[in-house]
């Protein structure tokens, strides 16, 4: 959130999942509507109910469906994030198209994977040494196909793609665990030209 800088308003978790990023993010902002998008209905169940949990019920909203196609009207998003669907999107740029199309002029998006800075480095590491070993055990082209998807010139492409005009990806994706950075991951960070 530090790095977005974002406004109140509505935001928007994309591939939300049972909502651990969004949650924590409206938990940090208490003037702000959330909406949860996850092609999954029991994900978004799993949602509401830790919404619930923590007291943030009135604020949630869930919507069923995919980052390519968000049954979302057009500006109506303050901010937008995702960490760690982007790597499930059957195609990623129709994807970040369709997050700037949802953003209002001056919102801003914030759509990657990774752990972040705010866990210990420990943690990171042993993280990032279990995926890998996950990934390994699924073949050479998995591990090859893993890594790709976390380049950051793949990040690139995607957003040219998209028709992103002005974006910056930071990070890189898929170090080896004994890596200082491993975990922190890798992000395309945009925002919507104002009017």
């Amino acid at each position: 959130m530090s790095l977005c800088r974002p406004r109140a308003g509505v935001w928007l978790d994309v591939g939300a999942g049972s909502g651990g990023v969004g949650l924590a993010l409206a938990a940090r902002s208490p003037e702000s509507v959330l909406v949860l998008l996850d092609p999954r209905a029991d994900a978004l169940g799993s949602a509401l109910a830790a919404a619930s949990e923590q007291g943030l019920e009135s604020r949630v909203v869930t919507v069923l469906g995919r980052a390519e196609e968000m049954p979302l009207a057009d500006a109506c998003v303050d901010l937008a994030v995702s960490r760690g669907s982007i790597f499930f999107w059957d195609d990623p740029a129709q994807g970040l198209k369709e997050v700037h199309r949802v953003l209002r002029p001056g919102g801003k998006a914030m759509i990657g994977g990774g752990l972040g800075a705010g866990y210990p480095a420990w943690a990171r590491r042993e993280f990032t040494r279990r995926r890998h070993e996950g990934v390994r055990r699924n073949g050479p082209e998995a591990v090859r196909r893993f890594r790709e998807l976390r380049e950051s010139g793949t990040f690139r492409r995607w957003a040219r793609d998209a028709g992103l005009a002005d974006f910056e990806v930071a990070g890189e994706g898929g170090l080896p665990a004994d890596d200082p950075a491993a975990g922190l991951g890798i992000w395309v960070r945009f925002a919507k030209e104002s009017t």
